[in-house]
């Protein structure tokens, strides 16, 4: 039935109703009895913990705020569209809303990866830095806007774990051969070191590591991890996670749906995606610690520092390909010139507050 319902809205620009016959709705109206019934569709299993939960959370706070006058009906990946088509359905309005990670959307435009996470990038923090304070987000409506997207920043999990693995690395030698789930830019660096990268959704990590079909798996964190039963699936979990330091998830709004709502209710979806994703990151704080402590009591899992040299060859190669991507992609070049001017500019301040403070409280 969500099938048929759904195709009998493909077409419809943007699925969008104005339940009010007392209104005119227009572009810009401030007026309050207008009211919308749209939908989101996730790259997340359905109510997913912090990843797909966030997206729940999302939309409850659209509707309190907007007092019920924008509900939004949530699809996981694979109820509406498949995990990996969230941002053509959004893109073409057959619905309102997407969420996911935007280094997923690399063939339809390479630059999107600057705005999940790069290896040996940006923190959590340094991303919310650069995308609110520092032109990132401006470049990423500049980089969506021909695909009829409005993108807004709304989760992150704070850097990452390097993955789980069914044999130890301890050089670089280790990665040759190894097929492992991993997307974006990591996946090009492990294909130089080595390897062979694969794209799977989160739903299918887990039965692809326990049947062998891929050596290893680089997925969120010890929350996410062990609610995916990855611990169950391979031995060797390895830190830190040089792939994903700082990996910020997406809102995508079709354009015109966007452009149909009153000013007011444009305001409600910029907030609700911005306590989004200050939620996100203090949950995985939390959670994140009390997975791991479980993690290093388990005596079926060792948890593991990548060894210095591997991260010293991965470092090189992400720069490689960085180079490469940005020497054959105009807009790469330009998103990649602000986002290593902020990260120098921040690197400078972060070795003297964050840096040196941790250095402190660990002595």
């Amino acid at each position: 039935m969500k099938r048929r319902d759904f195709l009998a809205g493909v077409g419809g620009a943007a699925a969008l109703t104005a339940c009010s016959s007392s209104t005119e709705p227009g572009a810009g109206s401030t007026r309050s009895d207008e009211r919308f019934q749209w939908r989101i569709v996730t790259t997340w299993a359905p109510n997913f913990p912090g990843l797909g939960t966030a997206v729940n959370r999302l939309v409850q706070y659209l509707e309190r705020m907007s007092g019920g006058r924008l509900r939004v009906r949530v699809y996981a990946a694979g109820e509406l569209v498949p995990a990996f088509e969230v941002f053509d359905a959004v893109s073409r309005g057959t619905v309102e809303m997407g969420h996911g990670a935007a280094y997923y959307w690399r063939g339809q435009a390479e630059a999107a990866q600057f705005f999940a996470s790069i290896p040996f990038g940006l923190s959590a923090h340094e991303m919310n830095g650069w995308l609110y304070y520092g032109g990132g987000l401006e470049l990423w409506r500049e980089l969506y806007a021909p695909f009829n997207l409005v993108p807004f920043p709304a989760g992150n999990t704070g850097v990452q774990t390097g993955g789980w693995f069914n044999r130890r690395i301890d050089s670089v030698a280790d990665l040759r051969g190894l097929k492992m789930r991993i997307p974006g830019i990591g996946g090009e660096v492990l294909r130089l070191a080595g390897g062979t990268p694969v794209n799977l959704p989160g739903s299918e990590v887990f039965t692809a590591l326990q049947n062998g079909t891929i050596d290893a798996a680089e997925w969120v964190g010890p929350y996410n991890d062990v609610a995916a039963g990855l611990h169950q699936a391979a031995r060797y979990y390895y830190y830190p996670g040089w792939q994903e330091p700082g990996p910020t998830l997406e809102c995508i709004v079709n354009r015109n749906a966007w452009e149909s709502l009153p000013d007011d209710l444009k305001a409600i979806v910029e907030v609700a995606c911005q306590a989004v994703n200050t939620d996100m990151t203090a949950e995985f704080m939390a959670r994140n610690a009390q997975a791991l402590k479980r993690l290093e009591e388990d005596e079926s899992v060792e948890v593991l520092p990548f060894p210095p040299e591997v991260l010293a060859e991965l470092k090189r190669l992400s720069l490689q390909v960085i180079e490469g991507l940005v020497a054959r992609d105009p807009m790469s070049a330009k998103v990649w010139e602000s986002y290593r001017a902020f990260m120098a500019q921040s690197e400078s301040w972060q070795r003297v507050s964050e840096y040196a403070y941790l250095a402190t409280r660990e002595s």
